[in-house]
């Protein structure tokens, strides 16, 4: 049977349209000025959309804030149908609580097996990272992760908390990270090589880690445990703008090399 796809453009004709007939919704809002209020009407449509499986829901450039996001989080919590999800909240005022609130109030949506959430450009710190930690480890069903935190002054302690929950998605296929300027360093990078380890039947592999406090020591980790990662044919690993110098640079290279299956093969400094 074919799920009928269901477009709006503005916030108004979501709200005034049939909530629990959608199955695969597609809302773009961008630069729309959606604040909270806003955030929490459009919260309020979405928690009647029961029979939802497929959303994919754009506030780029908004101002959402905590309690914007708050409320969407609890709202997505009643959408226990969904197996695909695509999130898009970059530039929206949100800081360590709101995006706690969201990550453990969305941990209720077990089914997933296809996520991505963009929230690049806020500040979620460790805090806010910890709670969407709580949501990832509950993702078990997972094939597909791709999360943008870029610029979110986040430390190692909140990539910490990330790779523990990735430790739980064992059935990933295919991961895309960039915590790209953030304050990360040896103890993020180091935990994150570890959950990767478990990650075994990874086939595709993107980490974006350009800005941070990353040295050769760090590198050599990382690549040391995608050993264990037998099924990887597409890496790319970007470096850029750390603590690395040219000699250290090649040494990186030949370890990320040793594995031997790769087809696709990108790695920048």
């Amino acid at each position: 049977m074919i799920q009928q796809i269901n477009k709006y453009n503005s916030l108004g004709q979501f709200l005034n349209s049939s909530h629990q007939s959608h199955q695969v919704l597609l809302i773009y809002l961008n630069y729309s000025l959606i604040g909270y209020k806003d955030a929490l009407d459009l919260g309020s449509g979405l928690a009647n959309c029961t029979d939802l499986s497929n959303l994919t829901l754009s506030l780029y450039s908004n101002e959402i804030g905590d309690q914007g996001i708050s409320g969407l989080g609890s709202a997505l919590a009643n959408c226990t149908k969904l197996s695909n999800l695509t999130l898009d909240f970059r530039y929206n005022k949100i800081g360590p609580i709101g995006a706690s609130d969201f990550g453990f109030a969305l941990a209720n949506c077990n089914n997933l097996s296809n996520f991505t959430l963009n929230l690049a450009y806020n500040k979620i710190g460790a805090i806010g990272a910890k709670g969407l930690s709580s949501a990832i480890a509950n993702f078990t069903n997972l094939s597909k992760l791709t999360l943008n935190l870029y610029e979110n002054q986040i430390c190692d302690q909140g990539i910490s908390d990330l790779s523990s929950a990735l430790t739980n998605c064992t059935n990933l296929s295919n991961l895309e990270l960039n915590l790209s300027k953030n304050q990360i360093g040896y103890q993020g990078v180091y935990g994150l090589g570890q959950a990767l380890k478990n990650c075994t039947h990874l086939s595709n592999l993107k980490l974006e880690i350009c800005s941070n406090q990353i040295d050769a020591i760090c590198a050599l980790s990382l690549c040391s445990s995608l050993v264990n990662c037998t099924k990887l044919s597409n890496l790319r690993l970007d470096f850029s703008y750390n603590n690395m110098k040219k000699s250290q640079i090649f040494k990186v290279k030949s370890k990320c090399l040793k594995q031997k299956r790769l087809v696709i093969f990108f790695i920048d400094f």
